[in-house]
């Protein structure tokens, strides 16, 4: 029986999601913020030290987002970590109470079949071992959950649960890293230094044990995985984001994220890749890509009334997909970390491309529609 409102305790403090982006310099830029690095060109990327932590920046999250299969069930999984440094001098200190990061976690659990839903938070500070995020070799936990590199140094494996439901999966990266934005670089508004780093696996062949109340289960299936650094939030012009990780039975692949502001309209930075079934990138401008709510949805938890079902139109590459969750109520409403409430979930995909029919299967972020949005 999955649990929609379990976590695990520890300091509640306000914290929230983000997005960012790069713009003209203005006469005298910045190259930091409170002692953090912006993010104000392109990155060299270097695999897989880039997996591990970036301290030099203020936030950074690692994401996955996945569907497995297991004794003919079927199920959706969001396990997202996240770093938020709160003071950047405190990090040399000689005390392991210092505070200078906190790191806090959301976990997922999407059965399609039965069409339930559960999730669970966790949050610590980085001392004493109960939480970090390895800046050498890729490893970030907080408590008894955990994403690291496996033994190859390839795979990534990925341990979380709580009483009713837990996971342990190995991820193997199925291609290259598919860098987002310009070579890497994520612009989310206009202003100076306000983006992230940002790349992805969008199919990472996955595998391994999930447990389900008292099921055991060996799952196979797919997973998504995002990396974002940076230190700057939301402008203030903006609500949210609506974000969508699409997979296509054929090999194709697509990332899109349409940035709203207060008025309704859509930041001109927004924007999305399409990954070709051989591996190769195009880029999508905000000009060359629609998404248009297809019906709403009222959580009962929130009151919050979300976008519900999507057609997704590539106008440049011929592409029209039809964009249906799974289960209707995939909201995660946190307590511990920081009262950010969204809406995160599986989804199932028809349309065409280029004339031919075509499925798959993804995710789809929507944030803002509760409330204040993250990061504001």
């Amino acid at each position: 029986m999955l649990s929609r409102r379990a976590s695990v305790q520890g300091p509640a403090i306000a914290l929230a999601l983000f997005a960012s982006t790069i713009a003209a310099a203005p006469e005298n830029h910045p190259l930091e913020r409170d002692g953090y690095r912006l993010v104000t060109a392109p990155r060299h990327f270097e695999f897989p030290r880039d997996h591990a932590s970036h301290p030099e920046y203020r936030l950074e999250w690692w994401y996955y987002t996945g569907r497995v299969t297991g004794a003919g069930r079927h199920f959706g999984y969001q396990l997202t970590f996240f770093r938020v440094g709160l003071d950047r001098a405190r990090a040399a200190s000689r005390s392991a109470w210092a505070p200078h990061t906190i790191l806090f976690a959301h976990l997922a659990l999407t059965d399609e079949d039965h069409r339930r839903y559960g999730f669970a938070e966790a949050i610590e500070r980085s001392a004493l071992g109960m939480a970090g995020a390895d800046s050498i070799r890729y490893r970030v936990w907080v408590d008894r959950w955990s994403a690291e590199l496996a033994g190859n140094g390839r795979a990534h494996r990925l341990k979380a649960g709580v009483a009713d439901w837990a996971l342990d999966l190995e991820l193997t990266p199925l291609g290259a890293p598919v860098l987002q934005g310009d070579a890497g670089a994520s612009r989310k508004s206009g202003a100076w230094g306000n983006a992230s780093f940002y790349y992805s696996y969008p199919r990472m062949a996955t595998r391994g044990g999930l447990r389900v109340g008292r099921d055991s289960l060996a799952v196979s299936g797919v997973t998504w995985m995002d990396h974002e650094f940076g230190t700057t939030r939301l402008d203030s012009t903006e609500v949210g984001w609506d974000w969508f990780g699409l997979r296509l039975d054929g090999g194709e692949a697509l990332m899109l994220y349409a940035l709203r502001h207060r008025d309704g309209s859509i930041d001109p930075v927004s924007s999305g890749t399409w990954v070709t079934r051989d591996g190769r990138t195009v880029k999508i401008a905000r000009d060359q890509f629609e998404t248009r709510a297809l019906g709403r949805w009222k959580s009962p938890h929130s009151g919050a009334v979300y976008p519900h079902g999507w057609q997704v139109r590539l106008s440049s590459l011929d592409v029209d997909l039809t964009v249906t969750p799974t289960v209707d109520d995939q909201e995660l409403s946190t307590k511990v970390s920081g009262g950010v409430v969204y809406w995160e979930g599986s989804v199932r995909i028809t349309g065409t491309h280029a004339g031919r029919a075509v499925t798959g299967d993804g995710y789809v972020e929507l944030t803002g529609y509760a409330g204040a949005a993250p990061g504001l």
